[in-house]
């Protein structure tokens, strides 16, 4: 016989099941809603400028990739030139408090060519000095008009003039090398990915105290946050002979080191740290419209995926002293030219 208790044990069952379903249930709406909002805030975070409606044909040759006889969408794998600026923006508070100062307006205060390889299994980084005195070309201003061509005008007052399609513009003419996408990251935005992947380790052969960065760091090895790893980048004063190319060798140090950090940090096994990260790079990203959207960075960086810091080249264009000013230089030929005809 089955007593009144049993039968109410059975008779409650499926309600406990059908409870059980609607929380499980409830729990993944939420899930993919949280998903589906953080996909949302990460993708709107991206800003992007129209490089190539802006620029038209006037342009060196692209890279043609080779077809795919693939029934799927494969990842790409030709060779590829990133201009990555890093720019001074004095915007927003943050980056004034990180040492955008008070005026208004931005500088690329970091330039540099990343030339991916075929295959995408090495790069070379070329850094371009931002003293280096260039012919700047006539750019279209995105209010309409152009700006005036300048001769023996600062690298970096390409992008002041006009923002990063004059930057581009400028790469490509003295380069002669297509620059297939574009990157900029902002004070802000740098620091908050350093912090957000835990700091990053470094070593300087010298000591380093400078008053503009407010960095001092005896020679050795060090673990930065985020505000330190700037002023890292920043220094040039309390260098070597405090010129572009000593800051330079610091920042490409520091790259070499994210990679390193980025490639030992298993950011999937956390998704709270990736979402950190993630949120850390595109908030403070500017990129062409070929780029402005989570799900073709996440192409790009699937397409890197073979890519270790060890096959990461860091070079910077080969400058001499300007004959018309002893504080600025110039490409230094045909070593600049080599070098630029080596990643065509």
């Amino acid at each position: 016989m089955t007593g009144d208790g049993e039968d109410r044990r059975v008779g409650r069952r499926p309600r406990v099941l059908k409870a059980v379903g609607l929380t499980l249930a409830g729990t993944l709406v939420l899930g993919c809603a949280a998903a589906g909002w953080a996909y949302w805030h990460l993708n709107s975070n991206i800003k992007s400028v129209d490089i190539n409606s802006a620029l038209g044909d006037d342009r060196p040759a692209k890279v043609t990739p080779t077809p795919s006889t693939s029934q799927e969408a494969p990842l790409p794998t030709e060779a590829v030139n990133i201009l990555v600026l890093g720019s001074d923006s004095r915007s927003g508070k943050e980056n004034q408090a990180l040492g955008g100062g008070t005026s208004t307006g931005a500088r690329s205060d970091t330039a540099m060519v990343v030339h991916i390889g075929a295959g995408r299994t090495t790069a070379t980084v070329v850094s371009i000095p931002r003293d280096t005195l260039v012919t700047r070309p006539s750019c279209p201003l995105e209010s309409g008009g152009t700006t005036s061509a300048a001769y023996g005008a600062m690298f970096n007052s390409a992008y002041s003039v006009g923002g990063p399609v004059c930057a581009v513009k400028t790469v490509e003419s003295i380069t002669n090398v297509r620059m297939d996408h574009y990157v900029e990251i902002d004070f802000s935005g740098f620091a908050k990915l350093v912090d957000a992947l835990g700091g990053v380790t470094v070593t300087t052969d010298e000591d380093i105290d400078d008053d503009d960065s407010h960095l001092t760091l005896k020679a050795g090895t060090h673990h930065l946050n985020g505000k330190q790893a700037l002023a890292f980048a920043r220094t040039r004063h309390g260098i070597g002979d405090g010129s572009d190319l000593g800051r330079i060798g610091l920042q490409q140090k520091l790259v070499k080191a994210l990679l390193e950090q980025i490639s030992s940090t298993n950011l999937l096994t956390s998704p709270t740290k990736l979402y950190s990260v993630a949120d850390a790079i595109t908030g403070s990203l500017t990129t062409d419209t070929g780029l402005d959207s989570l799900t073709e960075l996440m192409s790009l960086g699937e397409s890197l995926k073979g890519l270790s810091s060890d096959e990461v080249k860091t070079v910077t264009m080969p400058v001499v002293t300007a004959p018309s000013n002893p504080n600025r230089v110039v490409a230094k030929e045909p070593a600049a030219r080599d070098l630029w005809e080596s990643l065509r």
